[in-house]
């Protein structure tokens, strides 16, 4: 054998194969097909350095299963592996050794390990065995194979690790560009879940994203051909325990831990086998959503996969802020069409003008502090010489309220058709309003049936503020008679009210949002102030009338913090001949 030749054939090739798998195989094979050897082994160190697991080998008959995987410190290749040291087998088939019962089975004399070290640490080791032992000068050229492989083995990996890199960085690169390619909220879920899956090799996974008013994490999930919804209370199950820790749940064996619910399994028939969940947070370290994958196809998940996904996250939360926002912006835009057609609904529900009536000047002011208000006014004709003037202000503001006024509009028109007594229709409404909204919404109403031809008033006031009568001349008359407010009790008897007109009269009828209008001090406008406003403008139509009241209440609360819907009706007695 021509030493320098062997040496040099030698390091061409270990040094061909490009992968550490293949540095591994080319080594033990050409042991065997080379030497007196009857079988090579080499068994890689785990990242613990705790256990040894069989990565190539070459000869027969085969290492029996019972050696592919051995503890590090109890064996002889753990010895080996420890002491960096070569490690001659000197033990007896006698103890129960399942490598020296190997050997003696197959007749070897000779069986020993050499060590496979990297620059800092021992990363495998190598298993020679044959019938006889070799003399020093081939032990020595086996420890120049190993030494040989080792620096092989260390440029296979650095140039793997470069290569994975290289590969991981290109991902990333893609990954970016896909989480950035659409502002689609439930498309962008699909798409980062698409991706993780993808790196980590899982087979299923979800993106949940946390809903912290509502203390939830909440995600979409396939339902044939459309998407549901799914809701979970923030804390419950795996997903939920990382979106309030932040903890990192790698869990190999599902079955194995009780954080794991079999129940989900059960219902759907899939096995879950091993999971991964991690946190998703903003640049300012806050838990956005928790990512939940689920079957890693090549085993369980790595530390490699944790560190990938980590990576991204910054950017996932970065599309998925983004996305949210373009979402949030969509609906606000859909809420306001939404709320553009409610208004219009609801002035539909109102009467456009006011009516036009011999002897009577009458206006409106009705102005909704949101896009749609609780605050009613109508003009029903009951007869020809019969007006009902009904003013009413539900409790609350915006849809709701609006609702249960768009409810009193339908109903007070359906009674009138049938009672002609205002306690009777003011018994019935209250019923049927507390039928409806079971308490939990009431309203104050004024009903007034104004007789035209004799110019009088028969009135129902049910908690309402009370309309006054503004008599140029005299004390104001406020209406007051009735009962409670409307939608609390059953079975609430109301009083009836009556006052005659007198020319020059103007009926004020107004909701809480013109009298309780406060200024900076939280002082309201009140009645004094509203019938002062009027005083000085009596002599002025309805209209003006209604114009200077909203002046004088928008100046003075003007820097207030009240808000509420405004409604008011000016009715002025006139003589019917200088109408004329």
């Amino acid at each position: 054998m021509n030493l320098i030749d062997e040496i040099d054939e030698l390091s061409r090739d270990i040094r061909t194969p490009s992968e550490p798998q293949g540095v591994l195989e080319a080594l033990v094979a050409r042991l065997v097909d080379r030497y007196p050897v009857s079988a090579a082994g080499i068994w890689r160190l785990d990242h613990g350095q705790s256990r040894l697991t069989l990565a190539a080998s070459a000869g027969s008959p085969a290492f029996p299963a019972t050696l592919h995987e051995v503890s590090a410190s109890h064996s002889l290749l753990g010895r080996a592996a420890q002491g960096k040291s070569t490690q001659p087998y000197q033990g007896s088939a006698t103890n129960g050794d399942e490598l020296a019962l190997w050997a003696q089975n197959n007749h070897y004399g000779f069986l020993s390990a050499f060590p496979l070290a990297g620059e800092s640490k021992p990363t495998g080791v190598l298993l020679l065995a044959a019938p006889e032992s070799p003399d020093d000068v081939l032990v020595a050229f086996f420890r120049l194979h190993v030494r040989l492989a080792a620096a092989a083995l260390r440029d296979a990996e650095l140039l793997a690790g470069m290569h994975h890199n290289m590969n991981r960085l290109q991902s990333m690169v893609e990954a970016s560009k896909i989480f950035n390619s659409t502002l689609d909220l439930v498309e962008l879920l699909g798409k980062i879940l698409d991706v993780a899956k993808d790196l980590t090799k899982a087979e299923r996974g979800t993106l949940f994203l946390v809903d912290e008013k509502a203390d939830e994490i909440w995600s979409m999930i396939a339902q044939g051909m459309e998407k549901q919804e799914i809701r979970l209370p923030r804390g419950r199950g795996i997903a939920g325990h990382v979106a309030i820790t932040g903890e990192i749940v790698n869990i190999p064996d599902a079955y194995a831990d009780s954080r794991f619910d079999p129940e989900v399994d059960k219902r759907t028939g899939f096995r879950t086998r091993n999971i991964l969940t991690i946190p998703i947070r903003n640049k300012a370290a806050k838990i956005i959503a928790t990512l939940q994958l689920l079957n890693k196809s090549t085993g369980s998940f790595t530390e490699d996969d944790t560190d990938v996904l980590l990576t991204l996250s910054g950017q996932m939360a970065m599309s998925l802020e983004n996305a949210q926002l373009h979402h949030d912006v969509l609906e606000k835009e859909r809420l306001e069409r939404e709320m553009a057609m409610a208004r219009g609904i609801q002035r539909s529900l109102l009467p456009e003008t006011s009516p036009v009536l011999p002897g009577f000047d009458i206006a409106v002011l009705n102005e909704p502090c949101f896009e749609v208000g609780g605050d009613y006014y109508d003009f029903l004709t009951l007869g020809p010489s019969t007006l009902l003037v009904v003013v009413a202000d539900v409790e609350g503001k915006g849809i709701s309220s609006a609702m249960v006024m768009s409810n009193l509009q339908a109903t007070l028109r359906a009674l009138v058709l049938h009672l002609h007594s205002l306690n009777d229709i003011a018994e019935s409404v209250n019923k049927m309003i507390l039928n409806d909204t079971r308490g939990e919404k009431y309203m104050t109403m004024f009903m007034g049936l104004i007789d035209l031809r004799r110019k009088a008033i028969h009135y129902i006031n049910c908690g309402h503020v009370p309309p006054v009568i503004v008599r140029p001349g005299s004390e104001p008359i406020q209406l007051t008679e009735g009962g409670m407010v409307i939608g609390l009790f059953e079975d609430v008897h109301f009083d009836r009210g009556h006052v005659k007109f007198q020319t020059g009269d103007i009926l004020l009828l107004c909701t809480d949002g013109i009298t309780e209008a406060m200024d900076v001090e939280s002082e309201e406008f009140g009645t004094e102030r509203l019938i002062s406003s009027v005083n000085q403008v009596t002599d002025k139509k309805a209209k003006e009338i209604v114009l200077k009241v909203c002046d004088d209440v928008t100046v003075y609360s003007k820097g207030g913090t009240h808000m509420d819907d405004k409604v008011m009706l000016a009715i002025k007695i006139i003589d019917e001949r200088a109408a004329v």
